[in-house]
């Protein structure tokens, strides 16, 4: 049996149990269940520092050229600014369409406080660490890039005298792929012991007064990735959409229970370099980048959540605030990258751009785990399609080059 299958497996035996387990039985599963799905994330956490140093220095110093560099670079982040700024006119749609906060109350005692979302200039300011050493004890994602692109070019512009250095984090690079595969052995029972406690938690007596909010997020998500997706794969890449989603799904289960992007990233690049072609130089520039920016899912969910507190209010918002929304959605992914919670904080920005309560956040914070599985899915879901795309308009750019 392969991967693929166990960790669906234990996916569905996760939400089997904790359906039957329900809340009454949550203290025992937390402590003697729950222990395994963090001890499985713990070594996931422990290799994405060294795995995203290494894969992006060898990414950057592979491609041989500083302008190669940044031809890659300004098609990735458009690629992703594009994909994202169609998230969110979807969420918006569904939840035009869905109308799920029409009817509801809130609670009295409902109120949240919102977190203040990083100025934008204050993020591109911060992405230049100081201190390496304490960004990579901090596990700050963007300033590890900035560091790591940076030795990536500084090898590409010494040249032959850098070799060993490359070599070095070649080899880290090789050691952090091996011991990503020893950890996804480990796979189908850390899905299980992560699913389980959330089901328990979240029985369906808890979430059918918000079930046309989960249902508008997923929708959205999945029209984004059968439609939006499949057209890129289909129409500009000629990729077999059927051959991509059965290459990821290893990638987008363990993304499904773990909520994490970054924890996901050693099992993205493996699925893209093992079962989508993509080059290790593509992925190991590509991947990284969309696991910090790259937030197609919490797109959709900013789109679907504030039309659903403004419905709550009875707020009619304007087409000239719709696309404030969108504006301001596509701008935060960037502004929240790699700040905890970026969902609620990128939430609570969109809110803020139109004038909408941020009291309205207190309801979709209940749900935030329920929701985080499926944006969080899509985002990885939309690293992976990056990184083909670039992976083919790279190939035809050498193709190119040889014919002339």
């Amino acid at each position: 049996m392969n991967l693929s299958n166990k960790i669906l497996i234990g996916l569905v035996l996760g939400v089997a149990a904790g359906l039957v387990v329900g809340p009454e039985g949550l203290g025992v599963v937390k402590k003697w269940i729950a222990p395994f799905g963090t001890l499985f994330i713990n070594m996931i956490k422990m290799i994405i520092v060294p795995l995203v140093l290494a894969s992006l220095v060898v990414g950057a110093s592979s491609l041989g050229d500083v302008r190669k560099l940044g031809r890659i670079g300004g098609k990735t982040i458009v690629f992703y600014l594009v994909t994202t700024a169609v998230a969110v006119v979807i969420g918006i749609v569904m939840s035009l369409v869905m109308s799920p906060g029409s009817g509801l109350q809130l609670p009295a005692n409902a109120v949240y406080k919102g977190k203040e979302a990083p100025p934008l200039m204050d993020v591109f300011v911060n992405m230049v660490p100081t201190n390496v050493i304490q960004a990579m004890l901090n596990a700050d994602m963007l300033q590890i890039i900035v560091f790591a692109l940076f030795v990536g070019i500084g090898i590409t512009l010494v040249g032959e005298r850098a070799k060993p250095v490359e070599s070095f984090f070649d080899g880290l690079a090789e050691v952090t792929y091996k011991i990503v595969g020893v950890i996804m052995a480990f796979a189908p029972i850390g899905v299980f012991a992560l699913i389980l406690p959330v089901v328990a938690a979240n029985g369906p007596k808890v979430l059918i007064p918000l079930a046309k909010v989960i249902a508008a997020v997923y929708i959205g998500c999945l029209i984004h990735m059968s439609i939006t997706y499949s057209a890129i794969l289909k129409l500009l890449v000629d990729f077999s959409p059927v051959r991509f989603f059965k290459g990821i799904l290893p990638a987008q289960m363990i993304a499904f229970s773990t909520c994490s992007s970054a924890a996901t990233l050693p099992v993205t690049m493996k699925n893209t370099q093992e079962n989508l072609g993509v080059s290790k130089e593509v992925s190991s520039f590509v991947l990284p980048l969309g696991a910090t920016i790259n937030m197609d899912g919490t797109a959709i969910y900013q789109g679907v959540a504030a039309l659903f507190v403004a419905q709550i209010y009875g707020i009619d918002l304007s087409l000239s605030q719709m696309l404030v929304i969108v504006l301001t959605g596509t701008l935060a992914s960037i502004g929240a990258a790699g700040v905890p919670g970026a969902g609620l904080i990128m939430l609570t920005l969109t809110l803020q751009s139109v004038g909408l309560p941020l009291e309205g956040i207190a309801l979709i914070a209940g749900i935030d785990r329920v929701l985080d599985m499926a944006r969080t899915t899509l985002n990885i879901t939309g690293d992976a399609v990056a990184s083909v795309f670039i992976q083919r308009a790279e190939d035809k750019v050498e193709k190119a080059g040889v014919s002339a």
